[in-house]
């Protein structure tokens, strides 16, 4: 998969672990996050991944600030953009079947129960499901 990936200065440690983790599965990976603690907003962070995806290319954004809550936020303030806030496996699933979310989130201060690379795992492993979920999908799309 092509992923983008951005981050805040609340996530630095997390990206790196997860960025890492994508190369290795052999997954391309376009950083446009932070490397630092200096602040930086997570509005500003959630634009420049938006739109770099969608110029095209990217099966995928992932997004990460202290919590995960603002970052997706912003990302779903974009036309096209269905980013979830995952916390466990069952958030992970249901964001690929029921939602067909092309970003995913997550909280670089969270203290998740489940590794946040199995809980990407799982996303990237799911798939949309289609059916009563297509539709609800064309109405988020046309608010």
């Amino acid at each position: 998969m092509n992923i983008v990936i951005a981050n805040d200065h609340g996530a630095v440690e997390l990206k790196k672990r997860i960025a890492l983790w994508l190369t290795q599965k052999g997954h391309t990976v376009k950083n446009l996050g932070v490397d630092s603690e200096e602040r930086v907003d997570y509005p500003d962070m959630a634009k420049a991944a938006v739109k770099v995806f969608k110029q095209g290319g990217f099966d995928l954004g992932i997004l990460l600030c202290g919590t995960g809550i603002g970052i997706s936020i912003a990302a779903n303030r974009h036309p096209g953009i269905r980013c979830a806030l995952i916390h466990d496996s069952f958030t992970a699933l249901m964001a690929k079947e029921h939602n067909n979310a092309n970003f995913i989130a997550l909280g670089g201060r969270v203290q998740y129960r489940e590794r946040p690379e199995d809980l990407l795992e799982l996303f990237m492993n799911a798939s949309f499901q289609g059916g009563r979920h297509e539709d609800r999908i064309e109405k988020i799309d046309t608010l």
